[in-house]
């Protein structure tokens, strides 16, 4: 028996796209240890584990707060590459890799959005 088909995962896209956004949620709450405890940190980590949480059980309500996280992500990415971008590498690349990423998963779950009661 396959892990998908014990987690009762239709497809593996979208047991990727609840992965990604419960993964970056737990990253921003590190991360929020890490810098001082800044709230747009946290807010944007907790609010990633419950699209996590959504997209995995298939709520409704999921797809419009992944909309929201996609204006959010791609403002606080592309806001964090614009200062650091000749003076931290890693941060650079870690910014460039979250925005796109969130916008290829942003796109896959809208494209495979199921029309489902709330």
């Amino acid at each position: 028996m396959s892990f998908t088909s014990k987690l009762k995962v239709d497809n593996l896209g979208s047991l990727a796209t609840s992965a990604f956004y419960g993964v970056v949620g737990i990253i921003f709450l590190v991360l929020l240890a890490m810098s001082g405890f800044p709230p747009h940190i946290g807010l944007m980590g907790i609010t990633s584990l419950i699209a996590a949480y959504g997209l995995f059980r298939k709520r409704a309500w999921a797809i419009w707060l992944v909309v929201a996280l996609f204006f959010v992500a791609t403002t606080f990415a592309l806001y964090t590459l614009y200062f650091v971008f000749a003076t931290d590498a890693l941060a650079t690349v870690g910014m460039f890799a979250y925005a796109i990423l969130t916008w290829i998963f942003t796109i896959y779950a809208i494209a495979k959005r199921e029309h489902a009661e709330p």
